[in-house]
């Protein structure tokens, strides 16, 4: 039985992708460091995250043997997965409100993000769109298609209010589309109506305390205890961690409640008041190599069902690792997102878990 199990192990890895597995394990274990760090090895939110890492481990390997084919072939549940994603957004709106926020769904001690369901579903659902159409993609009616798809869940990922995802879901939409060919005419065309879009929006749709968080990160200073604290702070605990760090639970600022959110918004803060320049370097390193080798699996498929969703998916956590690490260096406005792996979180991590595994079945199956 050892032999037979060690045998099917050495041949599931020859199967897949063992560099981006190995590397999805690092960084989801540093991310579980941190936050032993912040909040202790024996906290109710380390023992969770060691949870959702390990159920995120198994989403992965099982979506790893599901046939990404049925997702390329067969509209029926791509579709049905969509609306279903479409559905969980808008019963946030009955959900309680955090921070001034319904972009969660509440039930008792569980509490799940559908926004991060709803971006993956984004990548699989335009991946089988722009694939089948990708030579009829100048035509601005397939634009039109699937900016109808992108609008319904933009629209209510932004009246939540969510900038920042609303930010991911375009960015997302955006560069797919500039993958499967849209031409200069159509491309400036959609910029120009997200600039008019998002002009109108500053003055009608966005709240007074989102108009600061931007006006905010440009002079944090001129509001230290408002406005301009949580960007202050996080600029404080990565300086204080030089080069090495001040060690695993030892960063001051953390520990002492001076860092806000230093396990989600600003883990990447965090760890770099624990492990310095070369602990950030470390994780940063591993989201190159991890972004890379996204990349790599889609550039040497035959589909381009699977060029498209590799695209998709390092645009997917690209956006959130350079937002996320814009905030926390204060280069750009508090947003409120994760940063992949490292931030506490399961519906995030899990998402991405479940990216990853279709990844890797589209490695398996070529």
């Amino acid at each position: 039985m050892p032999h037979s199990l060690s045998k099917n192990l050495k041949s599931y890895f020859r199967e897949i992708d063992s560099p981006l597995f190995v590397t999805v394990m690092a960084i989801s274990l540093l991310g579980a460091l941190n936050l032993w760090g912040v909040a202790g090895v024996n906290s109710l939110l380390f023992k969770k995250q060691i949870i959702f890492i390990t159920v995120g481990l198994i989403i992965m390997v099982v979506f790893s043997f599901f046939n990404y084919r049925y997702l390329k072939n067969y509209s029926l549940p791509v579709l049905g997965f969509y609306f279903i994603s479409v559905f969980l957004l808008f019963l946030t709106f009955y959900s309680q409100s955090v921070r001034g926020v319904n972009s969660w769904i509440i039930f008792g001690n569980f509490t799940f993000e559908p926004v991060e369901l709803a971006k993956l579903m984004l990548v699989i659902l335009m991946a089988k769109y722009l694939s089948q159409r990708h030579i009829h993609i100048n035509d601005f009616r397939q634009i039109i298609l699937a900016g109808i798809y992108f609008s319904l869940p933009f629209t209510i990922i932004f009246l939540q209010p969510d900038l920042g995802s609303s930010i991911i879901f375009f960015t997302i939409w955006l560069g797919m589309l500039i993958a499967a060919g849209i031409n200069r005419r159509h491309l400036f065309f959609i910029i120009s109506v997200v600039i008019l879009v998002g002009s109108l929006a500053w003055f009608f749709v966005l709240h007074p305390y989102q108009k600061t968080r931007v006006i905010s990160f440009l002079d944090p200073y001129n509001d230290p205890r408002g406005s301009g604290y949580n960007i202050i702070q996080s600029k404080i605990a990565i300086g204080s961690g030089y080069i090495y760090g001040n060690g695993l639970g030892q960063g001051s600022q953390s520990n002492l409640g001076f860092l806000p959110e230093p396990h989600n918004d600003f883990a990447l803060a965090a760890f770099t008041e624990q492990f310095g320049l070369i602990g950030v370097g470390t994780v940063m390193v591993l989201v190159i190599i991890l972004i890379s080798r996204i990349l790599q699996i889609g550039s040497r498929v035959a589909s381009n069902f699977g060029k498209l969703f590799s695209i998709g998916l390092s645009i997917f956590i690209g956006s959130h690792v350079f937002i996320s690490a814009g905030v926390n260096i204060g280069l750009l406005p508090v947003t409120g997102l994760s940063f992949p792996f490292l931030s506490y979180g399961g519906s995030n991590l899990i998402s991405l878990m479940a990216g990853l595994g279709t990844l890797q079945s589209i490695k398996r199956y070529g």
